[in-house]
C-alpha cells in the first residue's frame, strides 16, 4: 500500500532535481570561497579580454586623428584615462559577481540542505517500514 508522506515528499525531491537540483548541486559542491573567487577571476579575464579588444578597436578607428594631434601629453592625458576606465570597469564588474555569486551559492546551499534533509526523512520512513516488516 502507498504511503501517502511518502509520495508526496518523493514528488517534491523530483521536482526540485528536475528544475533546479543539478545546478545546486555543482554550486553546493564548491566552498563559498572557492566559488565567489573561481567567478570572480573567470569574469576579470573576460573583462580584460573585452577590453582590450574594444580598446583596440577604438584605437584603429581614431588612429588617423590620434596621429594628428600627437604629443607626449596627449599620449600620457590617454593612457591615464584607459588605465583609470579600465581599473574602474574592473572593480565594478568584480564586486558585483563576488556578491551574486556569494548569494547564489548560500541560496543552493540552504535548498540542498533542505533535499539532504528530505532524503533523511525519506530514509527514516522506509527504515521504519522495514522494522515493522521485521517485526512481525
Amino acid at each position: 500500500m502507498l504511503d501517502e508522506r511518502k509520495v508526496k515528499l518523493m514528488t517534491r525531491m523530483a521536482l526540485y532535481e528536475e528544475q533546479q537540483g543539478r545546478e545546486d548541486l555543482k554550486v553546493s559542491a564548491y566552498y563559498r570561497k572557492d566559488y565567489t573567487s573561481l567567478h570572480t577571476l573567470a569574469t576579470i579575464l573576460w573583462v580584460t579580454i573585452g577590453y582590450v579588444c574594444l580598446v583596440v578597436l577604438l584605437g584603429i578607428s581614431v588612429f588617423d586623428k590620434l596621429m594628428e594631434k600627437m604629443s607626449v601629453g596627449m599620449i600620457i592625458v590617454t593612457a591615464i584615462a584607459i588605465v583609470a576606465a579600465y581599473l574602474a570597469i574592473i572593480i565594478a564588474y568584480a564586486v558585483y559577481t563576488h556578491v551574486t555569486c556569494n548569494n547564489r551559492h548560500k541560496e543552493a546551499r540552504a535548498r540542498v540542505k533542505l533535499y539532504n534533509h528530505d532524503l533523511a526523512r525519506l530514509l527514516n520512513l522506509y527504515k521504519k517500514k522495514d522494522m515493522k516488516k521485521e517485526n512481525r
